[in-house]
């Protein structure tokens, strides 16, 4: 992680320019510093994760907020993905979305989701949501150093 200087490296995969104000918005009035990047389909998150194109200097996440419903593909296509790529696979995968379907909770997990969320409608809700997923993965569960990831 990088603590040392404060933040984490936060990658938000969302194709709706709402949600992704609300979510940093959220992630800002937290207590920790985040450098959040947004990309908004699956392919950009894949290019991102594996550093290819404009992304080849980006910072490898320490968590990765993933909506399911993307274009170019899906995002249980880039879970799948990223939960196969030894290089990826350790870092924290959580899954937020619209979606409340026992099927796409059930099939996310099958894909190795570190958590699956569901988004909710009301305003202060949905930033008491991401301010909660911040407290849990930021400040309470233990990851692994960016050595370890390697």
């Amino acid at each position: 992680m990088h603590l040392n200087n404060g933040s984490i490296e936060v990658l938000l995969v969302e194709d709706n320019p709402g949600d992704v104000r609300l979510t940093k918005e959220a992630l800002k009035e937290g207590r920790l510093l985040n450098n959040i990047s947004v990309v908004g389909d699956g392919v950009e998150a894949l290019e991102f994760l594996r550093r290819q194109g404009k992304y080849a200097a980006a910072a490898l996440p320490d968590l990765i907020l993933l909506d399911l419903n993307l274009p170019k593909k899906d995002g249980r296509e880039v879970l799948a993905e990223i939960k196969s790529d030894p290089r990826l696979r350790r870092i924290p995968v959580v899954v937020l979305t619209t979606s409340s379907a026992e099927e796409d909770i059930l099939k996310t997990y099958d894909l190795h989701a570190n958590c699956y969320v569901t988004k909710p409608v009301d305003l202060e809700q949905f930033m008491r949501v991401v301010q909660s997923i911040e407290d849990f993965w930021v400040s309470v569960v233990k990851l692994p150093s960016d050595d370890a990831r390697k």
